[in-house]
């Protein structure tokens, strides 16, 4: 081998050397700038409760997901009351709920030390359907609904709620006495809160009763907005009266309170515990950013631009 080629081969072995020591460097530099960086969060993030209110958690935790990996989101559906529960024994971080909270959960939460701020993110308007099927029912009063619901109530058939209605069996669905879907309904439509007929198909999970009422004629139920739109081809959504003649749900109904009275405020509740940590703190932040899309995506109704920002100043000095 000549002189030559061994000083070149010498001279291109130093070269790659420098090169790989400085690739490492740059690597080891990079690895360290991305374990700082403070948008690069990390670790669990829990919700659990209403399943009126989990389409838009839901949908936030996945948008969430595209910006924060490495931050890990459940979503729970154990119903208001379930959820409530939990966030007080210091379960989840925070409880999605349909209603607001009941004095005595709040004072279990606070009994375990935990502090919490009330965040409203949507409006829904509680929706009460039928199968595709039933040609009859045009419309139907609070009081109709009463009769039909109320604890002892004797409406065994359809006929019974109207006399030109049918001679056919009336099965009822609804959310179980966990939800605040149902707590909120029975309040506004028998006048106390849990106050139910108990012979219906209840369960915390809405769909489970799309899947009911779509496959039964002869259905009658009710549950959040969003669960309609979501299976519109496959339900019949009844106007409701409320004194001011037959309004349905929609968007500019629940908005502008005209559905009445089942138009209602969704929420989140944030434990101030949790709310110390950086991944939970930014996915609260991240949830009043997107909420008003989200909402009205999965098919809710976004609230004021100020309520959200109303929202976002309390959150900065809870």
């Amino acid at each position: 081998m000549s002189m030559f080629t061994q000083i070149y081969i010498l001279k291109n072995i130093l070269i790659a050397s420098v090169l790989a020591l400085f690739l490492t460097a740059c690597s080891g530099e990079s690895q360290e700038v991305e374990a700082n960086d403070p948008n690069r969060l990390s670790g669990v993030v829990s919700l659990d409760g209403s399943s009126t209110v989990f389409p838009v958690s839901e949908a936030v935790a996945e948008e969430f997901l595209a910006v924060q990996p490495r931050v890990r989101v459940t979503v729970g559906v154990s119903g208001t009351g379930g959820g409530f529960q939990k966030f007080a024994a210091g379960e989840v971080d925070i409880s999605d709920a349909s209603r607001v909270i009941r004095d005595s959960e709040a004072e279990a939460a606070r009994a375990n030390g935990i502090d919490f701020m009330e965040i409203a993110v949507a409006y829904d308007g509680l929706s009460v359907i039928v199968n595709t099927e039933n040609t009859w029912v045009d419309y139907l009063t609070v009081d109709e609904l009463n009769m039909i619901w109320a604890p002892g109530s004797a409406v065994d058939s359809w006929n019974d709620v109207r006399p030109e209605w049918p001679d056919q069996p009336l099965r009822l669905y609804g959310p179980g006495t966990d939800s605040g879907t149902f707590d909120y309904f029975t309040e506004v439509v028998n006048g106390n809160s849990g106050a139910s007929r108990p012979d219906y198909t209840a369960s915390e999970d809405d769909n489970v009763l799309v899947q009911g009422i779509s496959g039964d004629v002869n259905a009658l139920g009710f549950f959040g907005y969003a669960y309609y739109i979501a299976n519109e081809a496959v339900l019949k959504l009844v106007p409701i009266d409320g004194g001011e003649g037959p309004i349905s749900p929609s968007a500019t109904t629940i908005n502008d309170g005209s559905y009445s009275p089942l138009s209602r405020p969704i929420f989140i509740y944030l434990s101030k515990v949790s709310a110390q940590r950086p991944e939970v703190r930014a996915f609260v932040e991240f949830y009043l950013d997107q909420a008003p899309a989200l909402a009205e995506e999965v098919g809710y109704v976004a609230m004021p631009a100020s309520e959200y920002q109303a929202s976002r100043e309390a959150l900065a000095a809870f």
